[in-house]
């Protein structure tokens, strides 16, 4: 059996990458463990793609980039999944990957991935959680969109990134926050949500019982290239203007 060369691979591909074992995954919630995604699953790889610096520096189009930057690199970087999955297997392992948005699961009105893509890039190595919620690079900030692909390839983990990644005193994501999500108790993912995502179907949708019934059908179809109407969080911390 030929030896997994991860670096080869993700060269060009992605700009960030890591792996977490898959009995990390313990405190995830029922449903949402590598297992559930694939039998025997060993390890996790997590690999990363960064919207450029100069998005978040446009001074009228920002969230148009960002908009187009996010669902281009969804589709790209669930490509790599694929191909990745199928490199794995050519070397004789099983691998499935995780898709980067959705398809998403509905516990009630919350959306959750298959996989929580920002506890598995803490659990590779790829950050650390921040004030904000979300994890942050060292290069990157939290500029990273991710990707997965659970294995029962045995490669080498590398360990999460403990403590803080904001600087002392730090409250520029909180102050910046228009929905109140952010605060000092905390991330309240339902109010971003509800606050920055958008969908020019979703009110049509969602204006009766049956349509809330059906929500996971709708936003993962009709819904899937959202609109974002903010990332005021995002511009104002100054991780995300650091590295590359």
């Amino acid at each position: 059996m030929e030896d997994i060369d991860l670096e080869s691979f993700f060269r060009g591909k992605a700009q960030a990458w890591g792996v977490a074992p898959a009995v990390a995954f313990s405190g995830a919630p029922e449903g949402h463990h590598p297992e559930d995604v694939l039998q025997g699953a060993v390890s996790v790889i997590v690999f990363g793609i960064a919207v450029p610096q100069g998005v978040f520096r446009s001074p009228r189009y920002l969230l148009y980039a960002l908009h187009r930057s996010y669902h281009t690199l969804y589709p790209q970087l669930d490509l790599t999944g694929l191909q990745l999955s199928l490199y794995l297997e050519g070397l004789g392992f099983s691998a499935a990957p995780v898709p980067s948005y959705a398809p998403l699961i509905f516990r009630g009105v919350e959306p959750r991935g298959i996989l929580s893509l920002k506890h598995a890039a803490w659990l590779a190595g790829l950050g650390a959680f921040g004030r904000s919620g979300m994890v942050y690079h060292p290069s990157y900030g939290a500029r990273l969109r991710l990707g997965a692909v659970v294995t029962t390839a045995g490669l080498e983990p590398a360990r999460p990134v403990n403590g803080s990644p904001c600087p002392e005193g730090c409250r520029e994501c909180l102050e910046s926050c228009p929905s109140g999500a952010l605060s000092d108790e905390g991330f309240d993912k339902m109010a971003c949500l509800a606050y920055a995502i958008r969908h020019g179907i979703y009110p049509l949708a969602f204006r009766d019982e049956e349509g809330i019934r059906n929500m996971e059908l709708v936003i993962n179809t009709a819904g899937y290239d959202y609109w974002i109407r903010c990332c005021e969080c995002l511009r104002a911390c100054p991780l995300n203007s650091q590295g590359p």
